[in-house]
């Protein structure tokens, strides 16, 4: 199969697997196995390899199961092309074949893994180093984080080979740049489609600052970006990849609004224990029976009781189980 042909293939397989369509997934990825002897040179030109590779995670077992027997193929393929080209004899045949790898890490992303879990294993290179990632705490609050492309597992705006025709300013090329990468990061979505919810944010964003660049346009970016690229909200990316949540409402939220179900939970039950330590605090708290704790069912148990409220409202009262240290409160 030619590369042009390959890539077509891709494309639709990549559209298919966002749509939800595992039949059709699975009828494209049975003609690869049929119809594609891999090499090297072609999976690099195609980056066939990455889009099979992470169909191995598909919710449909069919998919993963398939893309999981033609990434091994493929990887038997590529390894036999490998050893016939190298020379006769030669001592230093499978490093050579694994520095080759390491420097086309998009397609050893998909073929390698695989392999390893085969227990097919070459002579490897030492282990490149890897950067650390870059945490809030790193950076000034209006300073922007480095597009993330030192992992060839994760898409970005340079492995998709996306071009944009650059907007005359750096930063806003780089602020585009960095909300595509966290919005293609674990996405199966078509380039074409992240590229228009990326750039809809960033306009949006710079008129809402008086089309400037300043620190008050950084800073919303920057926020945006940490928020989407959190790999705890896959959620908050999936919706507005989707369009289930509309650029316009993802620029106007607070980072409370933003934040993942769990961890709004997590908030809330902070929000409700500190509340119920502070207020009220350094009053004396009275025993009794008269409170029976809906956790263990015993009656002994503290309270204390505060005016949270006005005036016309009545008091707060709080609750402690001392048998198991249940907390709960009620006007």
């Amino acid at each position: 199969m030619e590369a042009a042909e390959l890539k077509k293939l891709t494309k639709d397989l990549t559209t298919a697997a966002s749509s939800g369509s595992p039949q059709v997934v699975v009828g494209i990825l049975a003609q690869l196995k049929k119809r594609v002897k891999a090499t090297e040179e072609l999976l690099r030109e195609t980056r066939a390899g990455v889009a099979v590779g992470k169909l191995r995670t598909h919710a449909a077992k069919e998919v993963s199961d398939l893309a999981k027997e033609l990434v091994r193929k493929w990887k038997a393929e590529v390894e036999v092309g490998k050893k016939g080209k190298a020379p006769t004899g030669e001592a230093t045949t499978s490093s050579a074949a694994a520095t080759a790898i390491k420097r086309n890490p998009s397609i050893s992303t998909a073929i390698k893994r695989e392999g390893d879990k085969s227990g097919s294993k070459s002579a490897s290179p030492a282990t490149p180093s890897t950067p650390l990632p870059m945490t809030p705490s790193s950076t000034s609050a209006t300073s922007l984080p480095t597009a993330q492309s030192q992992n060839p597992s994760v898409r970005s705006m340079k492995s998709d080979g996306v071009k944009v025709e650059t907007k005359g300013d750096k930063t806003r090329d780089t602020c585009l740049a960095l909300i595509y990468d966290a919005l293609a990061s674990d996405s199966n979505a078509p380039s074409d489609q992240i590229l228009s919810r990326a750039t809809g944010i960033e306009v949006l964003v710079f008129a809402e600052f008086d089309r400037s660049t300043a620190g008050p346009y950084r800073g919303k970016m920057r926020r945006l970006y940490l928020n989407l690229k959190d790999k705890n909200n896959p959620s908050l990316r999936a919706a507005v990849v989707s369009g289930a949540l509309a650029v316009q409402r993802f620029c106007t939220m607070s980072v409370q609004e933003m934040a993942s179900e769990e961890r709004r939970q997590a908030d809330s039950i902070l929000e409700d224990k500190n509340m119920h330590n502070s207020l009220g605090a350094g009053e004396q708290e009275a025993e009794t029976d008269a409170f029976k704790c809906g956790r263990c069912g015993q009656r002994k148990t503290r309270y204390r009781q505060a005016q949270t409220r006005s005036a016309d409202e009545p008091m707060t009262t709080f609750v402690t189980c001392t048998n198991c240290n249940h907390r709960w409160k009620f006007s």
